[in-house]
């Protein structure tokens, strides 16, 4: 079962963030339930074999004010995908600092590690759209999969199976999301 997070503070934009990864479970049959962050509970973690916390719109930040609702992530043994603010949320948690730094639009990404099944040299079109970022070259915990400018795209924790994008591969990149789930 996949627990699937919204970091969203108005319902609507659950439309955008959350609902193209319902979606996807969906059409590939996958088990899922939906919660948002604000009404989870340790039987949610508990219920669920793999955690997917979604992105949400360029100017929601409510979730920064919040964090302490995500401390269960680093106590968590269970596999974990961050987009975006979900990304986001896993590096404050494990002690990183935000950056500010505006991206929308497609780009070129090059994976220089291998990262859900996407091979090391890799390059795809992603789809970026935030207004901050996580420096994970600064948390050892951490792998940068996929850098540009200087901000890590790609990351996944060396220890644990914990992985983020700042990019939406609910956009252009569903594989990403089909490897982590399985």
């Amino acid at each position: 079962m996949i627990l699937v997070i919204s970091t969203c503070k108005y319902k609507l934009h659950e439309l955008e963030f959350v609902r193209p990864i319902e979606d996807i479970l969906r059409e590939n049959k996958k088990s899922y339930f939906i919660k948002h962050y604000k009404m989870l509970n340790k039987g949610d973690i508990d219920k669920a074999d793999k955690i997917i916390i979604c992105g949400t719109s360029l100017q929601d930040f409510w979730y920064m004010g919040h964090i302490a609702d995500f401390s269960w992530i680093a106590k968590v043994n269970k596999p974990i995908l961050g987009i975006c603010s979900g990304m986001q949320i896993i590096g404050i948690v494990y002690n990183g600092a935000v950056k500010k730094k505006t991206e929308i639009g497609f780009y070129k990404e090059k994976f220089n590690k291998n990262f859900l099944n996407i091979k090391d040299g890799t390059e795809l079109e992603v789809y970026h759209l935030h207004n901050n970022y996580i420096d994970f070259s600064k948390l050892n915990d951490f792998e940068i999969c996929s850098k540009s400018d200087g901000i890590p795209q790609a990351v996944k924790h060396k220890n644990n199976k914990i992985f983020g994008v700042l990019f939406h591969p609910e956009v252009r990149n569903r594989e990403i999301i089909l490897s982590f789930v399985g």
